[in-house]
């Protein structure tokens, strides 16, 4: 019954180990009709997870034997560096293929980072409307609204009725892949309102459109941050969000799907500069890999520098009473943890704006307060270990103290370093780390051996 249940499990999602097997068992014999038979029911989100899956060589053969297979539905799916990869390996006229039917977004996401040859391969696949969108949208800043908008969407007059929508679509007509809302616009071509697909399709014909217009409408600047876009249709629960140039005319929208997947890809790099290995996927090489994560080993490398030599400091209280280097540790690690919760808390907060300048000081506090608690529960602990593992009431005084001073200090930290950070312009996720790592050793070793000094000798 387990097997029965693990096998079910495993083709709810993705690809399985089976499928892997028969597909390179078809590339090692070279049947392309073989692997195109295995591939082609697949969503090409399945696709792109198995290229993922194997390695640099296997890939190569692959795409050597299933040629012209790739397209750009499979393309947009990759990660963004296995991507460049696989591009590489196809000629112009693959590349222009596989780009051809995707919406310009996509597009976009494919080409911004190739060189000159491949980028304009693509573009001279595109039809001259899609190719000008395009290239409009690669004008706009990296990160802006502009770059990563949709020019493909559906208009409509203020003044019409639902009828008279319902006559457009069904007119001979092309109708972007995938859209929701219908954008009322005036005689301007400025944005005034949408009406959803749902609402349109429920209602009677002589009814105006103005008139089931959705309430969520709002539009947003070309040059607005597509992060902070994306987080105003996860909190207004929009579905699509009109992108409007400096007249307010539409020029495109940014739909639900893709400020999702942005909101994923934003917390999925949050999540990896906070460890300190950068932006770096499964498919990276050993090279490549090992230049993301030294510099920050370098940074951690010299605050344990600067940690040591705090301890150095007190050589002399070491030496006088072992004990010490034997729980010193102990304190430090405790507060790193400490300060590790907090700081993954504050830079939570403040990718999605929950932390602002109207809270900051509230959650401080709490922050604070909660190393206090924590801290003063713990020194009991500590304290009851130093009496009963070195006979000393007093060892466990100091080290039940330093435990709570670190402790306090780490929610302070682990929540004032990151606001500080993004106070000037630095990424809180990417810096962090190092520098709430650095106080709490370094205000962890001293109170501990600061207090030893003086109570203990």
């Amino acid at each position: 019954m387990s097997d029965q249940v693990d096998e079910i499990d495993d083709e709810a999602f993705g690809i399985t180990d089976r499928l892997l097997a028969d597909v390179m068992a078809a590339v090692e014999a070279r049947d392309a009709a073989a692997i195109e038979a295995l591939l082609d029911p697949l969503h090409p989100a399945d696709i792109a997870h198995l290229i993922e899956q194997i390695s640099v060589k296997d890939r190569r053969d692959l795409l050597d034997v299933w040629k012209g297979g790739m397209d750009g539905d499979i393309l947009s799916e990759l990660d963004e560096g296995l991507r460049d990869e696989v591009i590489a390996s196809l000629d112009a006229a693959q590349f222009a293929e596989a780009v051809r039917d995707l919406e310009t977004d996509d597009v976009v996401d494919l080409v911004e980072y190739l060189d000159d040859v491949q980028q304009e391969a693509a573009l001279g696949a595109l039809d001259a409307g899609d190719r000008v969108a395009v290239e409009q949208a690669l004008s706009y800043p990296e990160e802006s609204a502009g770059r990563h908008m949709q020019s493909e969407l559906v208009r409509a007059p203020e003044h019409w009725n639902v009828g008279n929508a319902i006559d457009f679509l069904r007119s001979d007509i092309e109708l972007p892949d995938q859209f929701y809302h219908i954008i009322l616009v005036d005689p301007r071509m400025k944005a005034v309102g949408y009406v959803t697909l749902g609402r349109l399709l429920s209602s009677r014909r002589n009814v105006p459109l103005v008139d089931i217009a959705e309430d969520s409408f709002r539009t947003f600047h070309v040059e607005q941050d597509v992060e902070e876009v994306a987080q105003a249709i996860n909190h207004y629960h929009m579905i699509t969000a009109p992108v409007v140039d400096d007249d307010d005319r539409i020029v495109g929208v940014i739909t639900i799907d893709d400020a999702m997947a942005f909101l994923e890809e934003e917390a999925e790099e949050d999540l990896l500069r906070l460890a300190g290995v950068g932006e770096g996927s499964l498919s990276d090489r050993v090279l490549e890999t090992t230049r993301q994560r030294f510099p920050w080993l370098a940074v951690n490398l010299l605050t344990a520098i600067f940690a040591s030599g705090v301890i150095s400091l007190f050589e002399g209280t070491i030496q006088s009473l072992v004990a010490l280097a034997v729980l010193m540790p102990i304190v430090a690690s405790m507060g790193g943890n400490a300060g590790t919760q907090s700081l993954t808390v504050a830079v939570r907060a403040i990718a999605t704006r929950d932390l602002t300048g109207a809270n900051v000081w509230r959650v401080i506090r709490r922050e604070a307060l909660v190393g206090l608690l924590n801290g003063l529960v713990f020194a009991v602990v500590m304290a009851l270990v130093g009496v009963f593992w070195f006979g000393s009431p007093m060892l466990g005084a100091v080290i039940g103290v330093a435990m709570v001073i670190n402790m306090v200090v780490a929610g302070l930290a682990g929540t004032m370093v990151p606001v500080m950070l993004e106070r000037v312009g630095v990424d809180p996720a990417l810096a962090s780390g190092a520098f709430v790592t650095t106080v709490t050793d370094v205000v962890g070793f001293f109170a501990f051996l600061g207090l030893a000094a003086l109570w203990l000798l």
